[in-house]
């Protein structure tokens, strides 16, 4: 037996409960049991993109005291009640610490506490693109833009580039048109190539959109995981970049709370109006909830312990797929494996396959936008699953690469 066979043994009696792995001390088998299930919850969720869940006691009792400390000593009604969108003056100041890790100078009547990432990009499209237009963007983006565009009858217009974004020239081209109403970008740990964009490459792409007065849409939504930051568009051409950064990626995804720091005063009550014709408000019980977190140092805890945890799973994933050829960010929870050469291989077959075998991937099809995608899936080593369900996962991605035979049997 190799030892791909030998691991995936060991991993399925330990999802078994019929043994226990203590690091220093050895695998020992376990008595009877009847609590843990034998079927129906052996998949390892891959195809959201979920932060990590660090499994830590402590952390988790300092959340739940966050929550009953907001829940037992404000006024509830208060929070029941129709407020003006853009969330309380406590919370700007929760958004204004939160985003002082990636931005330089805010100010509290350019923010805007918004319901979720995705809510404030259907606002700034509405508000931004309006009547004939394009918004450029990447080759390879965030699926939810995809829709968002389709939805509002928005033409996304791809731009050619690899590693260090964007190409300037091609999209300065397209600014000459006349017809460019929005640059969307998302430069760190990029959704789903988990590429960065340079300082060098963002200074260039910056200063097209300013010769152009073309707003540029910065989705830094994953900026936080990343230990160092290259300087934020928001940073290089403030006048136009609207730039928005959330606690889904950094905290949980069901903490539906986003952070939007608008050019200016004036363009900053323009959206506010947009967001509160498409959603009202966002929810004060869960700004609330945020701010509590974020201001007692929560947030700062939970995201380290994400990051932690990411890098621990990025260890399994080099170790496991050490032959084959994939990108990650050590500081991240997905990566983007690109397939071998061949018919046999072809994206939306092999993640079919996959999740026919209880694990979630997605084809490069979801992200291209120029109906031109790579050989290549996206994985995510976050959710739910603990670290040897996460290794048993990419064991059996690493399986179907060696063994391609198995393709054959894919269930569509």
């Amino acid at each position: 037996m190799n030892y791909t066979t030998a691991a995936r043994g060991y991993n399925e009696a330990r999802r078994r409960g019929l043994i226990d792995s203590r690091p220093g001390m050895g695998t020992f088998v376990k008595g009877k049991t009847s609590t843990l299930p034998l079927s129906g919850s052996s998949g390892f969720e891959m195809t959201m993109n979920l932060p990590t869940e660090p499994d830590l006691s402590g952390l988790m009792e300092q959340v739940r005291h966050g929550a009953l400390n907001v829940l037992g000593g404000c006024d509830l009604y208060g929070l029941f009640r129709y407020q003006d969108f853009g969330g309380s003056d406590l919370d700007k100041e929760a958004a204004q610490y939160w985003l002082a890790r990636t931005i330089k100078n805010t100010s509290v009547d350019r923010l805007l506490v918004c319901p979720g990432i995705h809510s404030a990009l259907v606002g700034l499209l509405s508000l931004l693109v309006r009547g004939n237009g394009v918004v450029c963007t990447p080759s390879l983006v965030y699926p939810g833009l995809k829709a968002i565009a389709a939805q509002l009858d928005i033409p996304l217009q791809p731009l050619p580039g690899g590693r260090d974004g964007p190409a300037v020239k091609a999209f300065e081209d397209l600014c000459k048109t006349g017809t460019v109403r929005a640059l969307y970008v998302n430069p760190t740990l990029q959704n789903p190539t988990t590429w960065t964009i340079p300082q060098r490459r963002r200074e260039a792409l910056a200063d097209v959109a300013l010769r152009y007065s073309v707003p540029i849409i910065e989705d830094d939504a994953y900026a936080g995981l990343a230990k160092k930051n290259s300087a934020a568009f928001a940073d290089l051409a403030p006048e136009i970049t609207y730039y928005i950064t959330g606690l889904s990626k950094c905290f949980g995804a069901g903490l539906r709370v986003a952070y939007l720091h608008a050019p200016n005063k004036r363009t900053c009550q323009r959206l506010a109006g947009a967001m509160r014709a498409l959603t009202v408000m966002s929810s004060p019980v869960t700004n609330a909830l945020a701010t509590e977190w974020i201001l007692n140092g929560s947030a700062d805890h939970m995201l380290k312990a994400i990051r932690n945890e990411a890098q621990a799973r990025q260890q399994i994933a080099t170790r496991v797929l050490r032959n084959y050829t994939f990108d990650a960010d050590p500081d991240g929870f997905h990566l983007w494996l690109t397939l071998p050469e061949g018919n046999a291989w072809n994206p939306a077959n092999v993640a079919a396959h996959l999740r026919s075998h209880g694990v979630g991937a997605v084809s490069s099809a979801a992200f291209s936008a120029d109906n031109n995608p790579p050989n290549a899936i996206r994985l995510c080593l976050g959710g739910p699953g603990r670290r040897h369900q996460c290794e048993e996962a990419l064991l059996q991605v690493a399986d179907i690469l060696e063994h391609p035979a198995h393709l054959s049997s894919v269930v569509l």
